[in-house]
């Protein structure tokens, strides 16, 4: 079945806050003296606390900070959940180790059951006097609601994300067809270009935003004030938004307009080490674009395909298939010494993308091995900057 998360704002009353700030600070609490002690108890006795172990010790916890039994018991006990989760995709190779949480972020707390909205109010376990929190149902919600998450953001709002099963299931996707398939470079000069020749703008809202952020973090330092802080921070989450409603924009766009999407897939957390590029690729944020491509492919019924990341797609005619191994980062246009065929970088990536995904699928090769395991041929061919050939522009 599928499931879908909606969010909204919440309005807490003054005494609201007080408790959903403690239930935050709790959970964040929980989390970081559970990861403490995990590594802790590996260093000194090499053994790994399971999630269980764990929960059972929250009850002897409470009893030594009693200030703890404010807190909804699920809520605590889905920290370490949550904690338990972060060290299993670290092991798997899926994330970095699980780091401390800070204050400063603003925080969240789950709760996993026992959620309701009635005539305007969140309904959950420690807030169900007056009928709950009030809430803005801007859109509909559909569905059975499973869990929610309540987050804070460092400009001090409050809002839902309530977890619903739909009744729908996702849609089946269709026959993967060379007519049916485009291929996307993304970018950083433009964000996204496609195999048909369709480019994304890169909005740069983060370096636009610079020179004001600058001014403020220049005020800051000097003052080291509230007011000045909180300008910063407000001007920081105005950039975030701008940057995840063009996000929202494009994804959907693409996907609703395509049956098959093919991209390749980059090693961000790496690229992001190179201190050239670093603000640039944060900027147009291609994790969270990716993310976005990958589950609204799965509401609307679109195959999703990905390259490994040593493919020449930049240096490859995809035209005659030559490998022109002297192009380099700077080269914007180049013209195939074999056919002669004049290239527009980006797109001729694009192309090539599309190419290899095909073929992938055609030769049976299993796309996830392909993904992380690199060729000889990928990787002599491969960019001097290994910026350079991920980025593909």
């Amino acid at each position: 079945m599928m499931l879908k998360a909606f969010k909204y704002r919440l309005n807490p009353t003054e005494e609201q806050k007080v408790l959903l700030n403690k239930h935050i600070g709790a959970s964040r609490f929980i989390y970081n003296l559970a990861l403490e002690t995990k590594r802790i108890t590996y260093a000194g006795n090499k053994h790994n606390l399971s999630c269980f172990e764990l929960h059972s010790q929250l009850t002897e916890l409470k009893e030594e900070l009693p200030w703890l039994k404010e807190i909804n018991s699920q809520s605590l006990q889905q920290s370490i959940t949550n904690l338990d989760k972060a060290y299993t995709a670290f092991f798997k190779g899926q994330n970095s180790f699980p780091k401390y949480k800070k204050k400063s972020n603003g925080g969240s707390f789950n709760i996993p059951q026992r959620v309701k909205v009635e005539n305007g109010k969140l309904v959950i376990p420690k807030f169900t006097k007056k009928n709950g929190i009030d809430i803005i149902i801007h859109r509909p919600l559909k569905g059975e609601i499973r869990q929610a998450t309540i987050s804070k953001t460092p400009t001090g709002k409050y809002f839902v994300s309530i977890l619903c099963e739909t009744g729908e299931t996702n849609k089946a996707k269709p026959k993967i067809k060379e007519e049916t398939t485009i291929g996307i470079d993304l970018g950083i000069k433009d964000f996204v270009i496609t195999s048909d020749g369709e480019v994304f703008d890169n909005p740069k809202y983060l370096c636009k935003a610079q020179s004001k952020l600058k001014y403020i973090q220049r005020k800051y330092s000097k003052n080291k004030g509230k007011r000045t802080k909180q300008k910063l921070v407000k001007l920081h989450e105005k950039v975030t938004n701008k940057r995840k409603d063009y996000l929202h924009k494009v994804s959907t766009k693409l996907v609703r307009e395509n049956q098959t999407i093919s991209l390749e897939n980059l090693a961000v957390s790496n690229m992001v080490k190179n201190h050239n590029l670093a603000q640039a690729i944060s900027d147009v944020s291609w994790s969270t674009f990716v993310n976005m491509l990958e589950y609204k492919s799965e509401w609307y019924g679109v195959n999703l395909l990905k390259i490994g990341r040593f493919e020449p797609s930049s240096k490859t005619c995809s035209n005659c298939g030559y490998i022109n191994k002297e192009l380099t980062l700077k080269d914007r246009e180049w013209t195939c010494v074999k056919c002669n065929t004049k290239h527009d970088r980006d797109i001729n990536a694009a192309i090539n993308i599309k190419n290899f995904s095909l073929r992938n699928i055609l030769s049976g090769t299993d796309s996830k091995n392909h993904d992380e395991l690199p060729t000889l041929v990928g990787v002599l061919t491969h960019e001097a900057q290994p910026i350079g050939s991920a980025v593909g522009g």
